[in-house]
């Protein structure tokens, strides 16, 4: 569909057709069902074509830790597994010890940012540091409070925050105020990129969710992400499609390319692989690099070493043969 869309990173003007725009929405569900389906069922590089693609999904994870129990050591932990997320002698049997091979960033809740700024700085590591924040994972905290949590999140070192949008707005169909919530989210996150959560599992239908994607690229976000992987559906297949199509409709009208993050439930090296392929077909070339493309994961990368390992060696590793992720 084409839609009358205006972008500007910085400074958002909300647009009096907004709610028009958004009430010719319509998402054909059996469509959507049959593309995903079709995606699902493709065939999959094998070998050394494999070991490639494995290779470039790691490059494209959001190493994540966000559990109750989180310290200072497991995420200083993260930050190194995150600077070499393949075994050295691995990636020298594959002639890729010396390209640079990490993970996209690491992710983690705002108290522990501090942490994985000093892991990595004592690591003379550049790699970005995320942080979820706005009431993450509810988002049921006052809008103050969210705005705060941003905030402090930035101070701390944080140059990605990954919001929540609040679920309530979008399920009673109150668009304005969504877009009005998001852009003060983007206003506070100031040069720090901004990943806006959707909670997918709880939006209900593909309509709400074709229109709380495009809400949220208008208020200014770099990427749109499926959920925050406490909820119980999480990264699927045909809500990818809705969300990818909206990136692509708002591509088409503004000229404005905007990152996706599935995350939660990501956990084979194969899933990676059909994400991969997922985003080569709808979006193209230019979304299968980390500046517009992640992959919000825990223990992805431990089954995509275990595939790498097995592609070197021709047998699959231990447990204790290769480090935790």
């Amino acid at each position: 569909m084409l839609l009358k869309i205006t972008h500007h990173r910085h400074k958002m003007k909300l647009l009096p057709f907004l709610p028009l725009t958004l009430s010719v929405v319509r998402v054909n569900t059996q469509a959507v069902l049959k593309r995903a389906q079709h995606i699902q069922g493709r065939k999959l590089a094998k070998k050394q074509w494999q070991a490639a693609w494995l290779l470039k999904a790691v490059t494209c994870i959001d190493l994540t830790t966000l559990a109750g129990d989180d310290t200072p050591s497991n995420v200083h932990r993260l930050c190194l597994k995150a600077i070499q997320p393949v075994r050295y002698d691995l990636l020298k049997s594959m002639d890729m010890h010396d390209k640079g091979v990490t993970t996209a960033a690491v992710c983690v809740y705002p108290s522990r940012v501090a942490d994985a700024v000093k892991s990595l700085k004592a690591a003379n590591s550049s790699l970005p540091v995320a942080s979820v924040a706005t009431g993450f994972p509810a988002g049921q905290t006052p809008l103050k409070t969210r705005l705060e949590e941003v905030r402090m999140a930035v101070v701390d070192g944080a140059t990605e925050i990954d919001i929540v949008i609040n679920r309530t707005l979008a399920l009673t169909g109150q668009w304005e105020a969504m877009y009005d919530e998001i852009c003060q989210f983007r206003e506070a996150c100031g040069d720090a990129h901004m990943k806006t959560i959707l909670a997918i599992g709880e939006l209900g239908t593909f309509t709400n969710v074709y229109k709380a994607s495009l809400v949220a690229m208008m208020a200014g976000s770099d990427f749109i992400k499926t959920s925050t992987g406490k909820e119980a559906v999480n990264a699927t297949y045909p809500v990818a499609i809705v969300m990818v199509r909206a990136i692509r409709d708002y591509f088409l009208c503004t000229g404005h390319k905007v990152g996706f993050k599935p995350a939660g439930g990501i956990r084979t090296a194969k899933e990676a692989l059909v994400w991969l392929t997922l985003m080569k077909e709808e979006l193209g070339d230019d979304w299968l690099h980390p500046h517009l493309f992640r992959l919000g994961a825990s223990s992805l990368l431990a089954d995509i070493e275990r595939q790498i390992y097995h592609y070197v060696t021709g047998q699959y590793a231990a447990f204790h043969e290769l480090p935790m992720a």
